[in-house]
């Protein structure tokens, strides 16, 4: 069953969310939903198995997080949200915190890279929410440190990305681990077979809320393109970020041009940062809160920040490489425009890979406008290696004490 949405959303007042909260979210001047808040919030309050559809940046998290923290707080029980990367993860925690706190729920968050007794530490509070990847997760169930048997509400966050990192046979084994009798919401940007499945395996008669039609870009994005030789881009690069104020989000596909795009971009004279799987997390971690703060004007990513990345007011997004899967093409732009907020998008595309464009261009049922190449500047000579700032080093935390015992997701 789908649920369509009303033309014109009410205010979080005319849904029935408890006092409290309502208080909490007027304190935040969070007064109108978006539609799939607005949409999803009433049924999932009934316990509803949900799948919500819906494009990146659109609020997701509250429209499972305040059903999740009212319900807890009414009939007890425990949360888990499941996400596909650790930044995700910490960005769920930081948009449930302000609501959870108040209401003396607290919450942890379990991600690979992350010192594993300072999680066990963390279960010593008693934390009634656990965000978690997949993978660290399993870790804890494997060696019996956690259990989930108290669970009574579940949420699989951005599930088609889960799955297209092959998180599948994860998923399934933490589905072992948490009662038959629960509340469990899916959300996704799209809505491949895969997702069906699960649902249809997993879910109790979910209803389908939808929003936007899979593939549908943010709403406010100018999108452009340039062809472009590969030996050329890194001076098309220096051009546009010359031009453009504001913060720029640059992706790469892979690790290795994603390093070496930043290496390049610095002998610009703009700060920038990376983010890709060869980082650690406290690296991760310090490259997205510099870029929030305005550290670094520039952030250069792999598609692990294609979502996940919560950050207002990114001016540009600029895809230095197409990505291999047009829906990626989807997110890496919903990073810009949030928020119903204006962006840009600007892909470059060498003359070899039109069937590339075409593919995005059929998902998004629209054709992306080609700019004519503009004088580039002179190619820049790479920089020694040896100009590149030190690590960060993972912070040490301090160790807990006792053995490894069965908790009860704690």
């Amino acid at each position: 069953m789908t649920q369509n949405i009303p033309r014109h959303p009410a205010s979080f007042g005319a849904l029935p969310i408890a006092p409290n909260l309502l208080r909490m979210l007027e304190q935040r001047k969070l007064t109108s939903p978006t539609p799939i808040q607005h949409q999803a919030i009433p049924i999932a309050l009934e316990g509803k198995d949900i799948i919500g559809i819906a494009q990146t940046g659109t609020g997701k998290t509250l429209a499972f997080g305040i059903p999740m923290l009212q319900r807890l707080a009414q009939q007890g029980g425990r949360g888990l949200v499941i996400v596909p990367t650790r930044e995700l993860a910490y960005q769920v925690e930081d948009a449930l915190i302000p609501f959870a706190t108040p209401l003396n729920i607290r919450t942890a968050v379990f991600v690979g890279g992350a010192s594993m007794e300072r999680q066990l530490q963390m279960l010593r509070n008693d934390p009634r929410i656990l965000v978690a990847t997949p993978g660290r997760l399993n870790d804890h169930l494997e060696r019996r440190t956690v259990t989930l048997r108290e669970v009574r509400i579940l949420v699989l966050d951005e599930a088609d990305q889960m799955l297209d990192m092959g998180f599948k046979p994860q998923i399934e084994r933490i589905l072992h681990h948490v009662p038959k009798q629960r509340q469990t919401m899916l959300f996704s940007a799209t809505m491949p077979p895969e997702i069906v499945k699960l649902a249809a395996a997993h879910m109790d008669l979910p209803l389908r809320i939808e929003v936007a039609p899979a593939g549908t870009a943010a709403e406010k994005v100018e999108q452009e393109l340039f062809i472009v030789k590969r030996e050329d881009k890194l001076a098309l690069l220096e051009k546009l970020l010359g031009e453009y104020a504001g913060t720029v989000l640059v992706f790469s596909r892979t690790k290795h041009g994603a390093k070496k795009i930043t290496r390049m971009v610095r002998a610009m004279g703009h700060s920038a940062a990376e983010i890709h799987a060869n980082r650690s997390l406290a690296q991760r971690r310090e490259a997205l809160e510099g870029f929030k703060t305005g550290k670094y004007r520039i952030l250069v990513a792999t598609d692990i920040a294609a979502r996940g990345i919560d950050v207002t007011g990114i001016a540009v997004v600029i895809n230095f490489d197409l990505p291999d899967d047009a829906n990626d093409y989807v997110h890496r732009i919903g990073r810009t425009a949030r928020a119903g907020r204006e962006g840009r998008a600007i892909s470059f595309a060498s003359p070899d890979q039109a069937a590339g464009v075409r593919g995005i261009e059929r998902l998004l049922r629209m054709p992306i406008r080609r700019l004519p190449l503009p004088t580039l500047p002179a190619r820049r000579a790479p920089p020694a290696a040896s100009e590149e700032p030190a690590q960060h080093h993972r912070p040490r935390y301090p160790s807990a004490r006792g053995g490894h015992q069965r908790r009860r997701f704690r």
